[in-house]
């Protein structure tokens, strides 16, 4: 085709094709690097930090002790963020709760680095204290427990019944919330932690269940790993499957795919 073109218009055809080709790798080595930040300078990965657990919405420490025990007994160290009368308040107020956490949790332990598991809301919560508070020089790993990352319909039907049936906290959390197109505007997993979201296919408080798939993260439903689990909004801190790759999400080795021996608990 080109082979007909006069000399001086197959020279300039072939000078375009040249610069799509030079745009073309441009645009895959920024998709390759994907959402690396130089200003931010991620912690080191091998490390065993403080561990905070974040409360749902309305949630209370109760919540997370099974799952907290076993970070425990794993040797970890473990703080359970009390989110106090704030629990069905601003999302941005929870964050500043988070952030005092974390400083506490860093000056009692001389960790230079956290890492932080969110239930419910409080996955969105952690989301809120990464960009309120630059948590990216922080946060080792981040893990989030069905949570309605992309809202969820059970909060927009109470949204709809005014503030005192939904606060707003609950309203932050109804799809398509000012909050969420803040956060999911863009990067979904900002630069320096990893990130794991764990969710279960059977969540009736978190509608769609899949509201809970993060963009940019290690993706886990848990039916994905143990087809046979039955687990609801409420037991996912404390079912057996899910503890264990919580446990192994926050090990020293990068975040992976579970493996079917996280099942062994699970009944059939």
């Amino acid at each position: 085709m080109l082979d007909s073109l006069a000399p001086a218009r197959r020279h300039l055809v072939l000078g375009v094709l040249g610069l799509v080709a030079v745009a073309l790798v441009a645009v895959a080595i920024v998709l390759a690097i994907g959402h690396r930040d130089p200003r931010v300078r991620p912690v080191a990965q091998d490390a065993q930090p403080p561990v905070l657990l974040v409360p749902g919405y309305g949630g209370s420490a109760g919540d997370l002790a099974v799952l907290a025990a076993a970070l425990e007994r794993s040797g970890r160290t473990v703080h359970i963020v009390s989110l106090g009368n704030h629990s069905q308040g601003d999302l941005h107020r929870q964050a500043d709760l988070v952030e005092r956490a974390v400083r506490a949790a860093r000056d009692s332990t001389g960790s230079p680095s956290v890492d932080l598991v969110g239930y419910s809301a409080g996955g969105v919560v952690v989301r809120v204290w990464m960009a309120d508070h630059h948590g990216g020089d922080v946060a080792r790993r981040i893990v989030t427990l069905g949570s309605p990352h992309h809202g969820t319909d059970v909060a927009a039907l109470a949204a709809d019944l005014g503030s005192q049936v939904c606060p707003l906290g609950c309203r932050q959390l109804a799809t398509g919330s000012a909050l969420l197109r803040s956060l999911n505007r863009g990067d979904e997993t900002p630069a320096g932690p990893r990130w794991v979201s764990i969710w279960t296919r059977q969540d009736k408080t978190v509608v769609p269940a899949s509201s809970a798939s993060l963009r940019g993260a290690l993706d886990v439903p848990v039916q994905s790993v143990c087809p046979g689990a039955t687990v609801s909004h409420g037991t996912l801190p404390s079912d057996p499957a899910v503890v264990e790759m919580v446990l192994s999400e926050l090990g020293r080795a990068l975040p992976s795919r579970p493996g079917p021996g996280v099942c062994t608990t699970v009944s059939p």
